[in-house]
Formats: C-alpha cells, structure tokens, sequence
C-alpha cells in the first residue's frame, strides 16, 4: 500500500506530530526538521526517521512529501504553510493557525491555489468526550443554544517562561491565542460555528509581568484575557483564559452550552488533563443529569483523522476557514481590549 510522506517542521510540540501520523497505516513520517540539532537527532532517533534537516526549505525540495506538520512559533505558522503549498503538500498546522487573521487568510488562498487541504490542531475536539458530546448536541438534545462559557485558566503556568510564548512579536498573544483558542473553537464547534457579530474583550497583565520582572525574564504579552461574542443567532458566548490568576485550582478548564432543552459541561478532572462530560436535560418535569462513562468509544487525534480526510473516509475537520474565524474572534478581543469598544465582525 503507497503511504502518504509525511515531514514534520518543529519537533518540540512537533514529536507528538510524529507519533500521530505514524498511527495510521497509510501515512509515514519520512523527514523532520527543526533548528535544535540535539532535540532533531533524538525525536528522528526515537522514532527512526531517516530525514533530518534544520532547513525546512531544503526539507521540502528533497523529500518528495504529500503532508507536512507545522508546530513551529507561532510566527512561522504562515511563512511555513504558504512554502509547504507551494511544495504540493497538504497540511496540519498547530493552532493558533497564525499570528492574526490577515496571515489565516494568505494560508486559506495558499491551500486553495495548490489545491491541497489545510487542517488545524483543535486537539479537543479529538477526544472522547469531545465527540461524545457533539453527537448528542447535533441529535438535539440541547435545542437551540443560547449561551456558552468557555475556560482556562491556570494559578501560575505560563508556557516555556522567558521563552517565545511570552513575547508578541513570536507569539502575537498570551494566555487568549494559547489556551483559550483551544476552548473557543470547543465552544464553537459544539454551538456549530454560529456567524459572529459583535465582540468585547479585555486584558490584563498584572501578575505575570511582575513575576518575569523579578526573574529577568523577556514578557510583553497579557496574562489573562475575557472576551464576549455575541453571534447573528442571538447567542452570547463568554471566553476566559489567563497563565496567572489567584484561583484555587493549579489548572482549570470548563466549556458550558446552555439550550432551550438542556445544557452540557466539558471540564478537566482534579486540575489534570483528565476530561469528564455531562448532559443536564429535563424529562417529565423532572430534573436529569447524564453523565459519560467509561470505557469510551476510541477516537483518534487529528494527525489520523487528517489522513482519513485526505483518503475520503471522512469528511474534513478542522479547517482553515474554521480556524480563520477563531483568529478573527482572537483579534477582535485584542482589539476591543485596546480600543476601550466593542468591534463589529465584517
């Protein structure tokens, strides 16, 4: 059976890139690149990889690849996928898809040219309990949603601290375009991208920048962020997410829909990664609360899905045009906060 050739450009995130694609049977990681030769060396090794590069240019003209994986810097996410384009490649690029949306734009136009698909890593949308409920939300089980709450927050957690996360012109953002991308497309694809119409945010930078102050650290970024969506429906949808925040919890994410016939929460166990899923319906004039149990029907992250798209057994998720209205939300917060005003989307 002919595999898909897979390269992966950035092998810090990018390992679990590697890993992912060489679940499927017809894919094969065949080259990674990455400018840190020590850590290129020991994920090619681990994974027994025979490409090794720390040019992604010279990667693409060598290799002969069908997919390329993109978890880079945020900053490199367009410059990378518009290069892989013109290699004749598809791709799946680390949300944020990129720095703002006019760099999601060029990527949409870039894939669309070369007639190859472009995918983003909304991880959680590829869990159990993220599938599990977007089934019963799409069986109608919620009725029309009306209102969403979307959370991450973390006590003290700011990523690679003195790193590239915390530095704007490498990331665009903080604790809103790291974390809080992800629980916004969750409550997103859950509500079923509803049209947004109007936006409200507001940044904070009054723990982290101390702290990074005081250890000598480079730090020009937010440390937490809140933003409203309201959506032509006439949904609200309220968005939260900060790397320092004097809570209880070390770690702490929830994603709430509230309908016209039940509501639902997705939320993190004993501030793990560990999720738990419940549906809260009203039956008889009673109240019923169901909750998702193990064992769970196994699903498969979006490395494999990517590659089921791409063999037609699926239809695509993920895309770039979904994740370009996740950067126009990312911005409009931005821009609200600076603005001191509501921002109007298109």
């Amino acid at each position: 059976m002919k595999k898909f050739r897979v390269g992966v450009i950035g092998v810090g995130m990018g390992r679990n890139h590697v890993t992912g694609f060489n679940e499927h049977p017809a894919a094969e990681v065949v080259a990674v690149c990455d400018m840190d030769e020590a850590r290129l060396t020991e994920i090619a090794d681990l994974n027994n990889v025979p490409g090794r590069y720390t040019s992604s240019r010279e990667m693409l003209r060598k290799e002969n690849l069908d997919i390329v994986g993109i978890a880079t810097p945020n900053k490199f996410h367009k410059p990378l996928a518009v290069e892989a384009f013109r290699a004749g490649c598809h791709v799946l690029c680390e949300k944020p898809m990129a720095m703002n949306a006019r760099e999601a734009r060029v990527m949409i136009t870039a894939a669309e040219k070369a007639g190859k698909r472009l995918m983003i890593n909304f991880s959680y949308r590829f869990t159990e309990q993220g599938i599990a409920l977007k089934r019963q939300v799409d069986n109608g089980i919620l009725g029309d949603v009306y209102f969403a709450r979307t959370v991450w927050h973390r006590r003290r957690g700011m990523p690679g601290f003195g790193g590239w996360f915390g530095r704007k012109n490498l990331a665009g953002g903080g604790p809103l375009i790291d974390l809080g991308v992800h629980r916004l497309d969750l409550a997103l694809w859950l509500m079923g991208y509803p049209e947004p119409v109007w936006v409200t945010g507001s940044t904070y930078n009054h723990l982290a920048t101390a702290i990074a102050k005081k250890a000598g650290k480079k730090f020009d970024v937010e440390d937490l962020a809140v933003g409203m969506v309201t959506f032509a429906n006439g949904a609200t949808l309220e968005i939260e997410a900060s790397w320092a925040a004097n809570i209880a919890e070390k770690e702490l994410m929830e994603t709430r829909l509230l309908g016209t016939k039940g509501g639902l929460v997705h939320r993190n166990v004993n501030e793990t990664y560990q999720f738990e899923a419940e549906i809260f319906v009203e039956r008889d004039g009673a109240p019923f609360d169901m909750k998702l149990h193990p064992p769970l029907p196994k699903c498969h992250k979006a490395y494999y899905s990517f590659v089921e798209s791409l063999l037609g057994k699926t239809p695509p998720a993920a895309t770039g045009e979904e994740g370009l209205i996740v950067m126009e939300l990312l911005d409009a917060i931005y821009k609200s906060a600076e603005a001191g005003r509501p921002i109007k989307i298109k």
